[in-house]
């Protein structure tokens, strides 16, 4: 068994010995023990969730479809379990110190558990979220204690919750939840959200054009300006980006423009999409994805985003969509 992180490395204090390559722990430490029905030999690969991605921290070995992980965790996390090393999309699950029977198909996305309250509400409740019906506020009041709660607004919901939202959606939750990594992320999030409200002066930042010319936003004072943050590999970027098209040429004679910020990681796409979709204005990237500074210094959580500026580099208006786009246009041009 490989370790690659905390759960794998020995620490006297962290109550765990290594012993011939297999972690044994003593005390309050997790034990998953595995059965996996679509191979009967191979590997299984942990992963810890971080922020859309997943990181790889263990491995085990299948022998006659069973497999088992041993380890130690300081909080209960989303994790993924996949025979798949380079999977972004394990079979998902929570992983606190606790024994946990867990019988996986990844060919059918099946993960059973037994032993795991946690993991029981996660079952019961990860196809509702975000869907019609699914109120977190409810869910938050009803589960204060349980790290499922900001897991949720992270990873799912984030994106289409204002500051105040957030704000409220964290009071709710118990002091025993302030050291939650999702709870950080949140605070973090809050207190980015905090400098691009409307009224607020733009950050300015500078990236590269396509062809390695630095562009920075604050190039732009003087105009109205719609800094339209995309990418070329986002269906809903696409379907908007025409409407975006539209209202730059019917206000780009009244003192507007368009920045274009892409979030793509290919250069190719990023230009294909350019052009395929006559995206005529100044276009910039670093093609850092969501690893981008900018993502972080404009605390963007869903792409399309819009962001209306005045002439002065104020911020008027937030868009996530091309409905609200155009009447934020339209109240300051018509």
């Amino acid at each position: 068994m490989k370790k690659y992180l905390l759960t794998g490395m020995c620490f006297v204090l962290a109550l765990a010995s290594c012993n011939g390559g297999k972690e044994k722990v003593n005390g309050n430490g997790y034990l998953i023990n595995g059965e996996i029905s679509d191979i009967k030999s191979g590997m299984v690969y942990l992963k810890e969730y971080q922020d859309k991605n997943y990181l790889l921290v263990d491995s085990a070995e299948v022998t006659d479809g069973q497999f088992e992980f041993r380890g130690l965790v300081f909080q209960t996390l989303a994790y993924g379990l996949t025979t798949d090393k380079e999977s972004n999309n394990p079979l998902v699950f929570f992983l606190g110190n606790e024994t946990m029977n867990i019988k996986m198909n990844e060919e059918k996305k099946s993960l059973e558990i037994e032993g795991s309250p946690i993991n029981t509400l996660y079952q019961e409740t990860v196809s509702k979220v975000g869907k019609e019906g699914f109120d977190i506020n409810e869910f938050t009041a009803a589960n204060p204690t349980s790290a499922l709660v900001p897991y949720y607004i992270m990873r799912n919901l984030a994106w289409g919750l204002n500051l105040d939202q957030l704000k409220a959606l964290r009071s709710k939750l118990d002091k025993s939840l302030d050291n939650n990594k999702y709870v950080k992320q949140m605070e973090d999030l809050m207190a980015r959200k905090e400098a691009v409200q409307v009224g607020k002066i733009a950050p300015d930042f500078t990236l590269p054009d396509p062809d390695g010319k630095a562009v920075s936003l604050k190039d732009f004072r003087g105009k109205y300006v719609l800094v339209s943050f995309w990418a070329g590999w986002c269906p809903d970027c696409r379907r908007e980006n025409p409407f975006i098209v539209e209202a730059y040429n019917k206000y780009k004679n009244k003192n507007f423009t368009v920045l274009g910020v892409s979030l793509d990681r290919n250069r190719e796409t990023w230009l294909k999409a350019v052009e395929q979709q006559n995206l005529t204005w100044t276009q910039v990237s670093d093609l850092k994805y969501w690893q981008s500074d900018v993502v972080e210094l404009y605390a963007i959580r869903w792409v399309p985003t819009g962001i209306l500026l005045d002439p002065d580099g104020k911020i008027l208006n937030i868009s996530l969509n091309e409905d609200e786009l155009v009447k934020n246009l339209a109240s300051v041009f018509e």
